[in-house]
């Protein structure tokens, strides 16, 4: 008889993501978009960072050019309760701001934790600066052509619910406000399991800023159909 297996579950956990994009609001195209992301759980400790790009051309042209980067570490101090430090940063040239980067630090609450549920709620306050995009903003615009800087408080809720054994709901809502403008991040998603290792996901994700330049949409909408690898 063969002896079950005792090794311990790697910390490490990684995704490679990559597919066909649609993209609605400022710029209506389609596009190539790729994603990674790493996280690391050991003890107390949980470390992730993500990195989403994507290129879009039309007509042979490029018209859309994003890169946005996530990192945050908590630190568990009870089963429920953790402190996070996060940054998040945004760089393109086809939205209200250029660059878009924020810091933020705080509690987190894990509403659940199971391997069915999990459900995180975070707050704290945090520091926000955001170059803006002037080739879109006239000298009688409400919004103010300075660079923001600025102290923000900054929410997140996250959830995953494995309804089935090879199906996974998941969403994200992050809202950070500040003195100048409030911006709502947000995605749901859907991913199919096809082996343990590659899956179909679908996502849904939008970008909303309540004060924008005339000309651009508040709202930024993406769909997405892409095939994930897990290692």
């Amino acid at each position: 008889m063969e002896e079950p297996d005792t090794t311990p579950p790697s910390p490490w956990k990684s995704q490679i993501e990559f597919g066909y994009q649609s993209s609605k609001g400022n710029d209506d195209s389609q596009s190539l978009n790729g994603r990674l992301e790493a996280s690391y759980t050991a003890g107390q400790h949980r470390h992730t960072g993500e990195v989403k790009y994507y290129l879009a051309k039309d007509d042979g042209e490029t018209d859309k050019d994003q890169l946005s980067l996530n990192l945050q570490s908590d630190y568990k101090i009870s089963p429920d309760y953790y402190l996070y430090a996060n940054f998040k940063g945004l760089n393109t040239k086809y939205s209200a701001y250029f660059n878009d980067y924020t810091f933020s630090g705080g509690l987190g609450y894990q509403v659940s934790n199971t391997e069915k549920l999990l459900l995180e709620v975070e707050f704290g306050p945090g520091f926000r600066y955001q170059n803006p995009n002037r080739d879109e903003i006239d000298d009688d615009d409400l919004i103010l052509p300075e660079t923001v800087q600025e102290p923000i408080i900054r929410t997140n809720v996250r959830t995953s619910w494995k309804a089935l054994s090879n199906l996974t709901l998941a969403g994200e809502v992050t809202v950070t406000a500040g003195h100048s403008n409030t911006r709502v991040d947000s995605e749901v998603s859907v991913t199919n399991n096809i082996t343990e290792e590659i899956a179909l996901k679908i996502a849904q994700s939008q970008q909303y800023l309540d004060r924008v330049p005339p000309g651009l949409s508040n709202t930024d909408s993406v769909f997405s159909i892409n095939l994930l690898f897990s290692f």
